[in-house]
């Protein structure tokens, strides 16, 4: 009985997230709040969370425990990483639910639009990011995003 409602809860998470990918006319299957992606990694043995920020992002703003880390860009000067297709491709089932990541959501849209291009049928990109949008501040980390949802997270 158990797994059937998990089963249901995933089902309705990814059938959330589709809807929300037709909304937004996304090239990918669809997007998800943290909190659904984070019931998805819980839940879905095989999903997995690809953490596309870079490597001083992850060293300096924090860390998802069991996310898979490939940068889309490099830190200094956030040039694209010749190598993310390898790093993905040698991490990632091309058949896994595969999510991405990023501080605010926009590099893991290109993430998640390059990986459906190569054959990822089941791309989902995690809105919000990391960190979510500024607050009236100028500070993000607050407003929307993983931290925010207060989901598990660790400092480096």
């Amino acid at each position: 009985m158990v797994n059937h409602m998990e089963n249901e809860t995933i089902t309705a998470i990814l059938e959330r997230a589709h809807k929300r990918a037709e909304e937004m006319d996304l090239p990918y299957r669809g997007a998800l709040l943290p909190t659904e992606a984070l019931t998805l990694l819980q839940e879905a043995p095989a999903a997995k969370l690809v953490d596309v920020r870079s490597r001083a992002e992850w060293d300096w703003v924090g860390r998802i425990p069991g996310a898979v880390e490939i940068e889309w860009q490099s830190y200094p000067g956030m040039r694209s990483n010749p190598d993310f297709i390898n790093y993905l491709s040698s991490q990632v089932d091309q058949e896994s639910v595969v999510m991405f990541i990023c501080r605010t959501g926009g590099r893991s849209h290109q993430a998640a639009a390059t990986a459906a291009e190569l054959g990822y049928n089941s791309c989902y990109n995690v809105l919000e990011g990391f960190e979510g949008d500024k607050d009236t501040t100028g500070h993000r980390g607050k407003k929307g995003g993983w931290k925010a949802a207060g989901l598990p997270w660790v400092q480096s």
